[in-house]
């Protein structure tokens, strides 16, 4: 995941709506179903799909009351420490 773009997508679902990105989701999950497509490809696909599952997350802290910026070092946290465990 990247915080970077993240942020970018919370941005978006901010001004836009999250369904968007929800559609987008379903969209990129589908494309995973091509057999002919190459684990590099698949891996593009996850990374662009976990990172919109990310954004849909911090938007929900948002929304719950936990300011941007530590919505966003919070979810940061908590996948990193996933990571390391």
């Amino acid at each position: 995941m990247k915080l970077p773009v993240i942020k970018h997508l919370t941005q978006f679902i901010e001004e836009n709506d999250e369904d968007f990105v929800v559609e987008t989701i379903e969209t990129l999950e589908a494309l995973t179903e091509v057999p002919s497509l190459k684990d590099e490809e698949l891996d593009v696909i996850g990374e662009l799909i976990s990172n919109m599952y990310g954004a849909i997350e911090v938007n929900k802290m948002i929304k719950e009351g936990t300011p941007k910026k530590e919505a966003l070092n919070s979810f940061m946290k908590r996948v990193l420490g996933s990571i390391d465990s």
